[in-house]
């Protein structure tokens, strides 16, 4: 996900995208605790795309 992207959406949006990656980046930890995950990146992804949208979001709260 490009931040380019999450900066056309609302801060609702954006809280709705946060709760989104938390609960695919608690799935993925499931995954990988019980052997199931075959694909280690992923998790790497989901962090990162959980820091763009809690960045954008303090971007927009500091200019409301």
């Amino acid at each position: 996900m490009k931040a380019s992207e999450l900066r056309t959406k609302s801060a609702a949006d954006l809280d709705k995208e946060l709760n989104e990656l938390l609960k695919a980046q608690f799935s993925l930890r499931m995954q990988l605790a019980t052997q199931q995950l075959t694909n280690n990146s992923e998790i790497n992804k989901v962090r990162r795309d959980i820091a763009r949208v809690r960045t954008l979001i303090g971007e927009k709260a500091k200019k409301a």
